[in-house]
């Protein structure tokens, strides 16, 4: 009988053929997705193949027994090639699982609690540094936004290192309070 023919299923019932077939399917699942996990990626995709190789083998359950095994390899080879040709078309390994990577793929932005939290603290520094007398904010902002070593900030100013830390340090303790009570009403 040619491979391209498959018996009418009417003949199979009455030869005994979907019995034997049912039994050769069982018999050589676990084998067949051996032979594709060794070929593939994952267990995932050999099973995935595994079941498309014998859901095509159905259509040749007609032929005799002793084709069977040699369909189904070769269905299975032309599924894993298939398979391969279609990933290489959609780039498939330049795609991210979102089950395997969903834990990193959380959003790097601060959610809008944190934002607001940013925002009113950036608002209270600000209204704390306005606070400060005019020299003492010039000095601390030179130094903290500028990035000026307490030597260049006394050349800038005309005044000595001496000074410059001490603008340095009012302005500090001033913050630290004005700050730390923003703090406190913020966490009561």
């Amino acid at each position: 009988m040619a491979l391209g023919a498959a018996e009418p299923e009417q003949t199979l019932a009455g030869t005994g053929h979907s019995n034997e077939f049912d039994g050769f399917v069982r018999s050589q699942r676990e084998t067949l997705v051996r032979f594709l996990h060794r070929r593939t990626r994952s267990a995932d995709d050999a099973e995935d193949l595994a079941q498309e190789s014998l859901t095509r083998l159905m259509r040749y359950r007609g032929h005799a027994p002793e084709t069977w095994m040699a369909l189904l390899y070769r269905i299975a080879v032309n599924a894993l090639h298939d398979r391969s040709r279609r990933a290489a078309s959609h780039f498939d390994a330049h795609h991210v699982s979102l089950d395997d990577e969903a834990g990193e793929l959380a959003a790097n932005e601060p959610s809008h609690e944190q934002r607001t939290a940013s925002q009113q603290e950036l608002v209270a520094l600000q209204r704390a540094l306005l606070r400060l007398p005019q020299r003492c904010r010039q000095i601390y902002l030179l130094n903290r936004i500028e990035g000026m070593t307490y030597t260049e900030i006394a050349d800038h100013c005309g005044i000595s290192v001496k000074a410059v830390e001490k603008h340095i340090s009012r302005a500090l303790r001033s913050l630290r309070e004005r700050l730390g009570a923003f703090h406190t009403e913020v966490e009561s």
